[in-house]
């Protein structure tokens, strides 16, 4: 099988809170919000993660329900270039609303190690769990 595009697919609460968190971090658009989906560009590739309305994923997984409590599927990590930029980001990341799991800065001992491996572990405002990464080589 041959596919052009690869995106994800993710349920949300709210579309605005979930629109304005994103654009608070900097992510490009893709097309126009609507009540049930907004949709955002990441990375250099500009990989694809449409956020539905909850109800409204529900409905193409032929009524299986979401529980965006339980915690994630998926966890996309997104790599940065300097450690002022993946510091810049956590920043970013609180002052939009979102949940620091975890912060290598503050604990060494569990992710970073002598390759100089920085991650933040972070939440959206609906729980969706993403790795903010940085290596030193």
């Amino acid at each position: 099988m041959k596919t052009k595009q690869i995106w994800a697919n993710l349920g949300v609460q709210n579309i605005g809170s979930t629109q304005a968190f994103y654009q608070r971090l900097g992510y490009q658009l893709n097309g126009c919000p609507t009540d049930d989906l907004v949709s955002f560009f990441f990375g250099p590739d500009n990989f694809v993660i449409h956020f539905f309305k909850k109800e409204k994923l529900e409905e193409s997984l032929a009524g299986k329900t979401i529980d965006l409590t339980q915690g994630n599927e998926v966890m996309f990590s997104l790599a940065v270039e300097t450690k002022v930029e993946f510091d810049s980001c956590i920043s970013e990341i609180e002052k939009a609303g979102g949940s620091i799991l975890f912060d290598s800065n503050k604990d060494r001992n569990v992710y970073y190690d002598t390759n100089g491996f920085f991650v933040c572990v972070f939440a959206d405002p609906d729980g969706h769990k993403f790795n903010l990464l940085y290596t030193e080589h």
